[in-house]
């Protein structure tokens, strides 16, 4: 469907000025919610109770200076509560309003977004780069968007892989899960800092993964995770492009979550996968739930996922750009199988499993 300029809604000047300055206020937000997150000024207030600015850069080890402005703005800006006023700045109570900790402390919560603000502001830290990648056609290698776009990423997905991986996705593709009952070998490609590995061993007592990706910075985390986990004598993790032909390895299920569309070779990606299968194998594979076909104007999903795409997944698809496929993190369900039909997968299937972000498919040679 598309719109021509006499279609279009009318959008006055006023609307789009207010619609600026709207978001330019709501990018502020993320920049304090990094902050208290970073500084964990919110898991003192969640866990201690309610801080005046001073108590609070005590608990935190932070100046309290800068502590008095972030809360006045945090509670101008509705996130904290006011408690206590006695009209004297420094001496102002605040407090975390009950169930905000879902959203900003509690790791484990399926409601828990603050990485989304981590990830988000690591996103623009080489925006002068992207600036010129525009300019010449060149991609951003994923290393130079930093600690917080890689722990941005991992923290979030890491929520649904712990509460939803080895319960409720696995499960629901019976065959697999039954296989991976028995004992099986399992290798996740593009497994980022090691949690969507970690949650399927964690679930499938007899089963080892073998996890790679091309980040060495995300394999080291990955690595730790897993020996905090307890796992790392099923749980390994190899620096290894998912699209290297010296990819090797006899599977039962190779995964790909959220990875396929960074991938500057996505084909070559998946016909290693399939290479990689045993007799009776498959590939599942988790990517972004965009809409079907191209429409503008899109929901809130479609503006999520093209800020995404602008700011960090075509760039970093980009990175080698002689030879990448550009895909963009718009990989709409079309897309995904004519890579996979290019890389020799007769079978495509969109998995019936329900996910407000996520699209689930089935890949069998």
């Amino acid at each position: 469907m598309t719109q021509t300029i006499e279609d279009a809604p009318v959008t006055t000047t006023e609307a789009l000025a207010e619609r600026i300055v709207a978001s330019t206020i709501s990018l502020f937000d993320l920049v304090a919610v990094h902050l208290g997150d970073r500084l964990g000024l919110y898991r003192a207030l969640h866990r201690h109770g309610p801080a005046t600015s001073g108590e609070l850069a005590e608990r935190t080890g932070t100046d309290e200076r800068y502590v008095r402005e972030w809360l006045e703005q945090q509670a101008v800006t509705d996130i904290l509560a006011v408690v206590d006023d006695p009209g004297e700045p420094t001496r102002r109570r605040y407090a975390l309003p009950a169930g905000y900790a879902d959203v900003l402390v509690t790791a484990d919560s399926p409601s828990y977004l603050a990485p989304l603000a981590r990830q988000a502001l690591g996103m623009l830290r080489p925006l002068p780069q992207l600036v010129e990648a525009f300019r010449s056609g060149a991609g951003i290698p994923y290393a130079d968007y930093g600690d917080d776009t890689r722990e941005g990423i991992a923290d979030l997905n890491r929520v649904m892989f712990v509460n939803e991986l080895g319960t409720d996705w696995l499960p629901a593709i019976a065959d697999v899960h039954e296989r991976l009952l028995s004992g099986a070998r399992v290798a996740d490609l593009g497994c980022g800092t090691g949690w969507s590995s970690i949650a399927i061993a964690r679930a499938y007592a007899g089963v080892s993964v073998d996890g790679f990706d091309a980040d060495e910075a995300s394999i080291e985390a990955a690595r730790g995770n897993a020996t905090v986990e307890g796992l790392h004598d099923r749980v390994r993790f190899v620096v290894q492009d998912a699209s290297d032909p010296s990819l090797a390895g006899s599977f039962d299920l190779v995964t790909m979550f959220e990875a396929l569309h960074d991938m500057a070779r996505p084909v070559e990606a998946l016909a290693n996968a399939r290479h990689l299968l045993t007799d009776g194998g498959t590939v599942v594979v988790a990517d972004e739930r965009v809409a079907e076909h191209f429409t503008a104007p899109g929901d809130d999903l479609e503006r999520l996922m093209y800020g995404f795409s602008v700011a960090h997944c075509l760039p970093v698809g980009r990175a080698d750009h002689e030879h990448s496929a550009a895909t963009g993190t718009a990989m709409r369900p079309d897309t995904l199988r004519a890579y996979a039909r290019e890389a020799g997968f007769r079978r495509v299937e969109v998995l019936p499993i329900d996910n407000d972000f996520w699209r689930f498919y089935r890949l069998d040679p």
